[in-house]
Parts: C-alpha cells; sequence; structure tokens
C-alpha cells in the first residue's frame, strides 16, 4: 500500500465501459517512499484534494471491479496526516 496526498484530479469524458461514475484523483506518494512520480487512482471513497490517502496497486486495486482496467485505487482517507506533513 502507498500513503500519498491527493494533489488534483483527472476528468475523461470518453473511457472503458466498466469505469463510468468513477472519480479519478492524482495522488503524489509521501517522499519518504522514494516514489518519484505521481499516480492516478481510481478513488472508491470520496477523497478530496489536500487529503492524505492509501493507495492500493495491481489486482488488489481491482476487487470491487475484476474487468475494468485499474492499476491504482484509493481504499482509504487517513483521518490525521499531520506528521505526514512534516516529510513534504
Amino acid at each position: 500500500m502507498i500513503i500519498g496526498k491527493v494533489v488534483g484530479s483527472v476528468v475523461s469524458t470518453r473511457k472503458c465501459e466498466n469505469l463510468t461514475g468513477s472519480k479519478f484523483m492524482i495522488v503524489e506518494p509521501v517522499p519518504s517512499l522514494k516514489i518519484e512520480n505521481r499516480i492516478v487512482a481510481v478513488d472508491r471513497v470520496g477523497a478530496g484534494i489536500g487529503e492524505y490517502v492509501l493507495v492500493t496497486t495491481g489486482s488488489a486495486a481491482r476487487v470491487d471491479a475484476p474487468t475494468a482496467p485499474i492499476d491504482a485505487a484509493i481504499v482509504g482517507i487517513i483521518d490525521d496526516g499531520s506528521s505526514l506533513d512534516n516529510m513534504q
């Protein structure tokens, strides 16, 4: 699982039918994880920009939609990210 901060959203008017109704968010991994690229993740929990989130990747990201082409999914919102702010 990856800890990251939601820094934006992606709007896609044309996409795979299995993704209709899905919200896409741009997640920036916490720097101490040494992951340099931002991730586009399907939002399963209603995260907002500026919130710290838990992201799962690979086959675990497709648990709710096994036929959808999902590589990353936001599966949790971190309630207290104050200690993570110091890592930025």
